[in-house]
């Protein structure tokens, strides 16, 4: 029995953190990822953080192919709808997700991170998440309500036993800009056809528009995701940072395929939205990543 990144399912986290790195030029990959392993849990939940590392899938194979999903991929194109709508890819060599109760613990932990990594990767980019109020995304509507259940999400987030990479989760990020001002001026009733949800209880409308974001990217549809978005930014420039797992990747990527609006119509909340990355990452079980890691100080 494989034990997964406890940090995937940590909720009620309010301060989050966002690193994605490249390795540095000549930089062994083992190496990066040593480090990496050295990082993650039980050894940086004392301090009341979360941490949970992804790997560009493709590094992940080069060092332990046996431990790697068959075929799994970066995000190494962009998706381009019919109308000239982007999501770009901006895939980096990992990434480090650090959650907590405050500012300051998560803070530390991830200059601490950076300093662990010096010599093999550099940081590409660094976001500060925080949660709005409580369950919000930064639209006012509710976020996540077709999350499964955490009792029942592990089954729909993790490699399955017997796989290679078991216990393992692919992961998509994504960082999207709202546009508030445009989004502020529409009336809540338009919104709501913009969402497919009433806006106070996240009831799905019935009829559903087809355009609407629920209708995009309805997991009856493409399969159960578990979504961990937060929102990012400051008042004046901010937005969503999209954090959703999956044991495979044709749902993640068949759901951008959706809001773009390839092989159907494009999602309507992609008019009020604009993403400015996207990558995917493996997320190894504990047991993998301990392959990696470095031997334990007996001091």
């Amino acid at each position: 029995m494989t034990t997964p990144q406890t940090g995937i399912f940590a909720l009620g986290t309010h301060a989050h953190s966002y690193l994605e790195l490249s390795l540095d030029q000549g930089a062994d990959p083992r190496a990066a990822l040593t480090v990496a392993a050295g990082l993650s849990e039980p050894r940086t939940t004392m301090g009341g953080v979360n941490l949970v590392v992804g790997i560009r899938p493709e590094l992940w194979a080069a060092v332990l192919p046996e431990r790697a999903p068959a075929g799994l991929t970066g995000f190494t194109e962009p998706v381009v709808g019919p109308d000239g709508f982007t999501m770009p890819a901006t895939q980096r060599d990992l990434f480090l997700w650090t959650a907590g109760g405050s500012r300051d613990v998560v803070f530390d932990t991830v200059t601490a991170i950076i300093d662990a990594f010096a010599g093999v990767a550099s940081v590409d980019d660094e976001v500060s998440g925080w949660t709005y109020h409580r369950d919000l995304d930064l639209t006012g509507f509710i976020d996540g309500t077709e999350n499964p259940h955490l009792s029942e999400a592990p089954r729909h987030v993790l490699v399955p036993a017997g796989e290679p990479g078991a216990g393992g989760s692919v992961l998509l990020v994504q960082k999207w800009r709202h546009d508030a001002h445009a989004w502020n001026a529409v009336p809540v009733a338009d919104q709501e056809r913009v969402i497919g949800r009433t806006k106070p209880d996240s009831v799905e409308l019935d009829p559903r528009p087809e355009t609407a974001h629920a209708a995009r990217t309805d997991q009856d549809d493409f399969g159960k995701i578990f979504r961990r978005n937060v929102a990012y930014g400051s008042a004046q420039e901010h937005g969503t940072m999209f954090v959703g797992f999956c044991h495979r990747k044709a749902p993640l990527a068949d759901m951008l395929d959706s809001m773009a609006g390839r092989g159907g119509v494009r999602d309507a909340l992609t008019h009020y939205t604009t993403p400015l990355s996207g990558a995917y990452y493996f997320v190894p079980a504990l047991d993998d990543l301990a392959v990696l890691a470095p031997p334990e100080d007996d001091d």
